[in-house]
């Protein structure tokens, strides 16, 4: 089979900032003896150098290129969404359980499009105040770079140079993952060894690519990617027999098997190559904006801590307890400091409700997914689900 590669390319992008450097000037008294004083605004460019990851097909190095990606400036992103109405988020459409457009419904669903709906709902109080955006792993980060959406809750993994390079600020962890492998029951592969010489399905432009190099080198396992364009052809391409496996995070392997002809042919080998937090970001600059997206997501986490769901957030503002009345803004005023009002945690509890609850709808024991919490249980169970205190 005719070996695929990719390229990653390190791009430089020239961002174009136009600021507001005001200067003033005190002219000699008017003819009534008054000194008037005249403010004069004067465009300044600022470039700023940033680097991207590029994905192409070819032999692995790193070039210098230029890539046109029109940036926004973050400005007050909370404004521009009360102005509009509605908050826009990028999500998924293709990953059931996480972010999925149901055909029959033409509906968005799943965890991740819930943590658009609590944005919202803490906003407008109403989780509906919203327009979902998919996107792919090619144009989800330009097209929340250009300022398209106004947050990416999209399966995405917190990496330093995406924190960095690309301009974002990631919110807290909503989804503990890990990579895996996926391969037929009756292939006789039991590890990552025993892919030598073999064929990967792969995603193009994500962490998954450079992992599986990783791993698969240190292993000194010789294999052939297969990169497709978007998690729809990574499947369809394994389901076909073009991959003896198919790997992505294990969360999207679990999601993406219910969709083979025979589900029940494939398994999940037992090996985690990578972590892989998953959770929103925005875009650097706008610090009012990410703490906005940070207290939703501990509000989430804090409902589940202190037993708030959306049955009981209306009885639980009568409650004695300090830390549940500055939670739901019974007592003071944290939620003015975001700009939202005092019960903004309220709101989200009471329209999506808890992480649990969230957790529970989509990915749960009633769902056909029925994934464990692990490490996404209450750090007092044993996971990594921890709130920041509402002090």
């Amino acid at each position: 089979m005719k070996r695929k590669l990719y390229l990653l390319v390190s791009g430089l992008i020239v961002l174009s900032v136009v600021l507001a450097a005001c200067t003033t000037a005190t002219p000699t008294s008017t003819g009534g003896g008054e000194t008037v004083q005249v403010t004069v605004e004067v465009p300044v460019t600022v470039e700023v150098p940033v680097t991207v990851e590029v994905p192409v097909e070819g032999t692995p190095s790193t070039t210098e290129v230029q890539v046109p990606v029109t940036f926004a400036e973050a400005g007050n992103t909370l404004q521009a969404v009360l102005d509009r109405g509605r908050l826009v988020c990028g999500g998924n459409a293709v990953v059931r359980g996480f972010g999925y457009l149901d055909p029959d419904t033409q509906q968005y669903a799943g965890f991740d499009i819930d943590y658009c709906k609590a944005i919202a709902a803490a906003i407008f109080d109403d989780p509906e105040a919203l327009e979902i955006v998919p996107t792919t792993g090619q144009n989800r980060f330009p097209t929340l770079q250009s300022g398209e959406i106004d947050i990416l809750i999209r399966n995405t993994t917190w990496t330093m140079s995406r924190d960095t390079s690309l301009g974002f600020d990631f919110g807290p962890t909503t989804f503990y993952d890990g990579q895996g492998m996926m391969v037929r029951k009756d292939s006789g592969i039991e590890s990552l060894e025993d892919l030598e010489g073999g064929t990967v399905c792969v995603q193009q432009g994500t962490t998954t690519e450079l992992n599986l190099a990783t791993v698969m080198a240190f292993l000194g396992v010789t294999y052939e990617p297969i990169v497709l364009a978007d998690a729809t052809a990574t499947r369809e391409a394994y389901d076909q027999g073009r991959c003896d496996g198919f790997t992505t995070d294990k969360s999207g392997l679990v999601s993406q098997q219910l969709d083979l002809a025979v589900p029940d042919d494939h398994i999940i080998l037992d090996v985690t190559m990578s972590k892989e937090p998953l959770g929103p970001l925005v875009r650097h600059g706008d610090n009012n904006w990410s703490d906005i997206m940070d207290w939703v997501v501990y509000c989430t986490i804090a409902g589940e801590e202190h037993g708030i769901t959306s049955e009981n957030v209306d009885d639980m503002l009568g409650s004695d307890d300090p830390v549940i009345q500055r939670t739901l803004g019974v007592a003071g005023d944290l939620g003015l400091a975001l700009g939202l009002t005092a019960d903004f945690c309220a709101r989200v509890i009471r329209h999506v409700g808890n992480y649990g609850e969230i957790y529970d709808r989509h990915l749960g024991p009633d769902t056909p997914f029925n994934l464990p919490r692990g490490l996404n249980a209450l750090y007092t169970d044993g996971g990594l689900q921890y709130s920041m205190p509402f002090n």
